[in-house]
């Protein structure tokens, strides 16, 4: 990270001793290099040189110099993680690149069909030994990192993704994540880097014992203290909870110029070393380059076994294969990279008994059996239900009514049923018969050859219906904001809802009526209903519960069309040659759309006034700023503006690579004002740094 060390550390003794004054904008920048070195020894390495004392000593020299002389402050000032200020509403960031999930591993033949599948794909000889990077599978929460000209300008939890939640101030306030970093000297000015938010051991105790002595609750788990800090509003409580930051892997970097330079990089490990060589925190321990399968499968039963001496939770370990170009070749399904795998540590366990099973209708006619239980407390969680997932898994559990089960949480999160006790069976367990006929409507089920859960093909079935519904309404589907499962259930029983366009036919007056309602509740629900009309169409096909077709899938197909009726005329190849299609999600997605009930359902919600075309937010985005003025500066808007609303002017001045900022500091850049922009351009004249635009300025700057 520093190339000078004596010379720094010669430095931090004179500022110590009182032997040097800082009297320049230059020795500022001295004291502030000092300052993020010895964090850096403290908080990424732990090997701090100076003591707590001698740290805070020059921390707070640089926070009254700050105050004497604002104009030689910094960017991203290590006292910028101090007074950071509270996030009233998380706004949703889309990642540079899709932040996907990992397939699973659980044994040593998973690990070695991995092995065999790589080579098969690559086309190498079966018996070649080829080289994996094996790190640590923490059990934290997801985040992204972006620099821009070596300046933290961004951090975003994992989201479903795609997308996830802004939390820059939070994560500015984890003292292992560098503000600065000086990724130019390897030619990158924008990178985006994947990590974990973690909480060691010891520092969960450490944070716990002070929740006992302040009369809070104690947290369950390092895992949700960790997670429920990313994403709290006061980055005070996210500091309060003692977390580090474990970057893993570099997912998108560029030039000055936008170019994509990852290409640089031509291993997984030398990546890692690389940024580690930085600055950044990455996995130490439990880390290392294996040279063939056998050696990786060595290590992760190493790691299994001592897993209790590791000082951060984990429940595995992630194989990657190391050569990056042999990754491209790889490739990613929708789902998660073909080029990694996690493998799972056995999970803690816990017996219980199988009493009841319900079988669920979901909303493409899958029949999923749910165990209940006799309630478990388990990681911290008391557990009364478990998936059971189909009637194969039953049979291959051979699982009855009545047996103890023991369950465990996969990754510490979700129950599963390891195996039934059947030692210890009495003869009155019953076996379990899967039905034959949909719990809902009756129809036979049906199961594909190529599908393992058995499916009620009635496309009228109640529940199906409902389920489908629900869906519809979601958050990551069409985004009806107030329309909760009860509603729905109670508008079907009603008769209100039958299909999708019904929703837009919903009377507010009728619903005023109803007990619970008022005109102000039933009207803000027809406003939300107004509002999803709006959509971009990736949304609305993801709404319509087209088998296999998610949300990346949605926005994939959104690319390639003007409007949704395009569909219409797509055949199978047309659709399997989309990028990350497959031909079982093509034959789905053409057998919907040559259905004619579909496409007058469709027709009607047209009528009805939602949008069928495709919007900006529906094309491919492509991520380059260019040499664009704004880009990697800091904006605020204040006042009122009159050519377009607040949010469609943070988007654009952040698609073009500026930060938007909540408040005027001397990190400001550029204030834009509109009619009454009050304090906060006075504030602004007095700093005498900011340049200030008016909006007409501003959309000539950006060339609207």
């Amino acid at each position: 990270m520093i190339e000078n060390i004596d010379q720094i550390i010669k430095f931090s003794r004179q500022i110590l001793n009182n032997d040097l004054v800082i009297d320049s904008a230059v020795k500022m920048e001295e004291l502030v290099e000092a300052i993020r070195f010895h964090e850096w020894r403290y908080y990424t390495l732990n090997e701090p040189i100076l003591s707590d004392t001698e740290y805070d000593f020059l921390f707070k020299k640089l926070e009254e110099i700050e105050q004497k002389h604002p104009d030689w402050k910094v960017v991203n000032s290590p006292t910028d993680r101090v007074g950071l200020e509270i996030t009233e509403n998380a706004r949703q960031i889309e990642h540079l690149r899709p932040m996907l999930s990992l397939a699973n591993s659980y044994n040593q033949q998973d690990l070695t069909a991995f092995d065999q599948q790589i080579k098969r794909m690559l086309k190498l000889d079966s018996n070649l030994d080829i080289e994996y990077s094996v790190e640590p599978k923490y059990d934290g929460g997801g985040i992204s990192l972006v620099y821009q000209n070596n300046q933290l300008v961004r951090v975003v939890t994992r989201g479903d993704g795609s997308t996830g939640e802004e939390i820059t101030n939070n994560g500015k306030s984890i003292k292992s994540i560098p503000l600065y970093v000086d990724f130019n000297k390897i030619g990158i000015s924008t990178i985006e880097l994947r990590g974990e938010a973690i909480i060691s051991t010891k520092n969960f105790a450490i944070v716990n014992q002070e929740r006992l002595q302040s009369d809070l609750p104690l947290f369950a788990n390092a895992r949700n203290a960790a997670t429920g800090g990313l994403r709290t509003k006061d980055p005070k409580d996210t500091e309060s909870r003692k977390m580090d930051a474990f970057i893993y892997t570099v997912s998108y970097a560029a030039d000055s110029e936008g170019n994509d330079v990852l290409n640089k990089f031509k291993t997984q490990f030398e990546t890692i070393d690389t940024i580690g060589r930085l600055g950044i925190k990455i996995p130490s321990q439990a880390r290392k380059l294996c040279k063939n399968i056998e050696e990786v499968i060595q290590f992760c039963h190493l790691w299994q076994d001592q897993r209790a001496t590791f000082p951060y939770e984990m429940d595995g370990m992630v194989i990657k294969l190391n050569r990056i170009d042999w990754q491209d070749q790889m490739g990613f399904t929708a789902h998660h990279p073909r080029w990694a795998i996690a493998f799972k540590f056995q999970a803690k366990q816990a017996a219980t008994r199988l009493i009841h099973i319900d079988y669920q209708v979901g909303k493409i006619g899958s029949i999923t059996p749910v165990g209940k239980l006799e309630p478990v407390s388990l990681a911290g969680v008391t557990i009364s239900s478990v998936s059971l997932h189909n009637e194969e898994f039953i049979q291959s559990r051979d699982l009855k009514l009545g047996d103890m089960v023991v369950v465990e949480r996969a990754g510490d999160v979700i129950p599963y049923i390891v195996k039934p006790l059947t030692d210890i069976r009495t003869g009155e367990e019953k076996d379990i018969v899967f039905p034959t006929t949909c719990p809902s409507c009756h129809t036979r089920l049906v199961k594909q050859e190529t599908e393992a859960a058995w499916r009620c093909v009635n496309p009228d079935c109640p529940e199906q219906l409902i389920q489908r519904l629900i869906f519809f309404v979601s958050k990551d589907a069409m985004d009806i904001d107030g329309f909760g499962k009860s509603i729905i259930e109670k508008f079907h029983e009603l008769g209100w809802l039958k299909s999708y366009p019904d929703i837009y036919r919903l009377s507010s007056e009728k619903i005023s009526q109803l007990e619970g309602f008022g005109k102000k509740s039933a009207e803000n629900l027809m406003d939300s209903i107004e509002k999803s009309k709006n959509n971009p169409v990736h949304r609305l096909i993801h709404a319509l519960s087209i088998h296999h077709v998610g949300k990346k899938v949605s926005k994939l197909l959104a690319e390639e069309i003007e409007s949704i009726f395009d569909l219409q005329h797509k055949t199978i190849e047309e659709i399997e040659s989309i990028k990350d299609i497959g031909p079982i999600v093509a034959q789905n997605v053409v057998s919907y759309f040559q259905d004619a009930k579909n496409i007058d359902m469709l027709l009607q919600l047209e009528s009805s006034g939602v949008n069928m075309l495709a919007t900006a937010k529906d094309r491919k985005q492509n991520i380059s700023t260019d040499n664009h003025y704004i880009a990697g500066k800091t904006i605020l808007f204040t006042g009122t503006l009159h050519q377009m609303g607040r949010k469609e002017a943070q988007e654009k001045a952040e698609s073009l690579g500026a930060k938007n900022l909540s408040a005027v500091s001397t990190n400001l850049n550029i204030l834009v004002v509109g009619e009454n922009a009050g304090s906060k351009l006075k504030k602004a004249r007095e700093l005498g740094s900011v340049e200030i635009w008016t909006e007409e300025e501003f959309l000539q700057r950006i060339n609207l």
